[in-house]
């Protein structure tokens, strides 16, 4: 191993560690004395009930720990948005299990908690993944109600998303193990199975404070919408559970009886680890951005006996393309090469740049893919398209537009990684979130934005020169500094994982050594839903 390499690896051990300390602080929720009067009051938290219901010694992958954090200071702050979400295994089914998580501010919905909770609807839907909602909310959270509650994207999208999934065939499972007021009631009851704990839960259009003051009538909680009275009396709920336990081992048993669906017939093999160490991994990755690499070597070290059968190795280098095998399954992966390359024509090319010969390959490599029903894996490290009179004589536009075009229209699943840069018009050609990969994660060395820092910087710094000038201010050398200072430390904090993982841009921010597991669950995931539609691209075929 050479100095570069430790380096590296130390740099990325650091990254991670910053990363596990605040996915650990964020697993406490509302904290620790919230976390108390939950137990005190005889109910799991949020985070308890998933690890009861899970089969034991399970895989659980957990989406958007990381929203609205950094969010929300105004308020306190909303750890993990309220609301956990994950896949998982129930009885050896895998699902999308939906938690919210009381002890943040009662399990209230803010802006991005809707968000959050459709991009769970969005993967059950695609996937025909069978959803459990454990529902433990106090609704709306009410000073931010105008960002919530009319829009299409807002709160009532949920339940429209129950009737769609109703009509899809895909079981949703309900468990009132807490508080389920105003349009929220609708959620249980609008799933196949609605279940409700004794004593702790409630389900009511608007409370007791609310019915006095509204119609005059007196009543407590338990009377109007509590466990016996839904499912003795108004037959709202099916089944009353003494203890959240209780209710959670009755999910257990539906979902044991529950059949399976249609697969949609990927290609599984005998699983295998790489024979190169995952390891290394860390090392290969340079600490600084403008540093090559060969990505070659990452993908020894993410695939089953380091074997990735490549596709025209010697044209368009500055995407590699081809086949392997991820935990058993057959992927197609399309990854951006980070070091300079030279063509057959002695031409140099940056690396993470995409060229209208890379850009023809990959797109040929997607159709290919999707003739022969292989999922796709694309691994994010790209600045963009190259710019330039060559470039654009040459046609890139025409070639980028190709790639988009073919990756748009892609019927098999995709699945995004974000190992290092992501920019432009790059993350659109390498599916970013706006192309519906099934999954998109981050690496922690990630970075997302409309171009590199320093280039963006400099020009957002020329912008607001020019507004201070035309208002007669005088612009120091001083001050130029102080100003370039100021828009590159914002720029740069939003460019970071965190700053878009915070925003659901994408689904979780990963230790590389996640990566294989999360391709296989998404594959298995994908494979429950069967691929009814024909490829095809449309008129950029050719």
């Amino acid at each position: 191993m050479n100095i570069d390499f430790n380096k590296n690896e130390d740099a990325m051990k650091l990254k991670i560690a910053q990363l596990n300390k605040k996915l650990a602080e964020i697993s406490l929720g509302g904290g620790k004395e919230k976390i108390a009067k939950q137990h005190k009051k005889g109910k799991l938290t949020a985070r308890e009930r998933i690890d009861y219901l899970i089969d034991e010694k399970s895989n659980f992958l957990e989406l958007g720990a990381l929203v609205a954090d950094d969010m929300y200071q105004k308020y306190g702050g909303c750890p993990a948005a309220g609301v956990i979400i994950g896949i998982g295994y129930v009885s050896g089914k895998q699902c999308l299990i939906v938690a919210n998580d009381n002890t943040v501010k009662a399990g209230a919905w803010f802006p991005i908690t809707a968000k959050k909770n459709l991009r769970a609807q969005e993967i059950a839907m695609e996937n025909r993944l069978p959803i459990i909602y454990l529902v433990d909310s106090a609704g709306v959270f009410l000073p931010l109600q105008d960002e919530i509650f009319p829009d299409k994207e807002h709160f009532g999208r949920i339940f429209r998303n129950n009737a769609r999934m109703s009509s899809m065939g895909i079981t949703q499972i309900s468990a009132v193990m807490g508080s389920c007021v105003a349009g929220g009631a609708y959620l249980p009851i609008m799933s196949d199975d609605a279940l409700i704990v004794d004593k702790t839960a409630s389900i009511f259009l608007a409370g007791s404070y609310l019915v006095k003051a509204a119609i005059g009538e007196e009543i407590d909680n338990e009377t109007l919408g509590g466990a016996t009275t839904h499912c003795e009396i108004s037959g709202v709920t099916d089944f009353k559970a003494k203890d959240d336990k209780d209710c959670l081992d009755r999910i257990r048993k539906i979902m044991d009886k529950t059949g399976t669906v249609e697969s949609a017939g990927f290609n599984r093999s005998e699983p295998a680890l790489p024979r190169e160490n995952e390891q290394e991994i860390y090392g290969i990755i340079p600490e600084k951005r403008d540093k090559p690499y060969k990505v070659r070597e990452i993908i020894k070290r993410l695939v089953d006996k380091s074997e990735f059968d490549e596709y025209k190795k010697g044209f368009g280098q500055s995407i590699l393309c081809g086949h392997a095998r991820i935990d058993g399954w057959a992927v197609g992966i399309v990854a951006n090469e980070r070091q300079v390359v030279k063509s057959k024509k002695g031409e140099m090319k940056f690396g993470g740049v995409i060229y209208s010969d890379s850009a023809d390959k990959a797109a040929r490599f997607i159709m290919n893919c999707n003739q022969k029903k292989i999922p796709l894996v694309f691994l994010q490290d790209v600045t963009g398209f190259m710019v330039g009179s060559r470039s654009e004589h040459g046609g890139i536009i025409k070639d980028g537009a190709k790639l988009v075009n073919a990756m748009s229209n892609s019927v098999v699943p995709k699945f995004t990684i974000i190992t290092g840069n992501s920019f432009g018009a790059g993350n659109y050609a390498m599916c970013g979130k706006a192309y519906d990969p099934r999954l998109i994660v981050a690496w922690p060395t990630a970075q997302i934005a409309v171009m590199g820092g320093t280039q963006a910087a400099k020009v957002l710094l020329q912008i607001e020169k020019a507004s201070l000038k035309s208002k007669g201010e005088e612009i120091t050398p001083e001050k130029e500094s102080e100003m370039l200072n100021t828009i590159t430390d914002k720029y740069n904090k939003q460019m970071s994982p965190y700053y878009a993982a915070s925003r659901l841009w994408v689904d979780a921010i990963i230790d590389p050594l996640e990566t294989r597991k999360v391709i296989s669950m998404g594959i298995e995931m994908a494979d429950q839903a069967s691929i009814n539609e024909a490829y095809n691209v449309g008129i950029l075929q050719t």
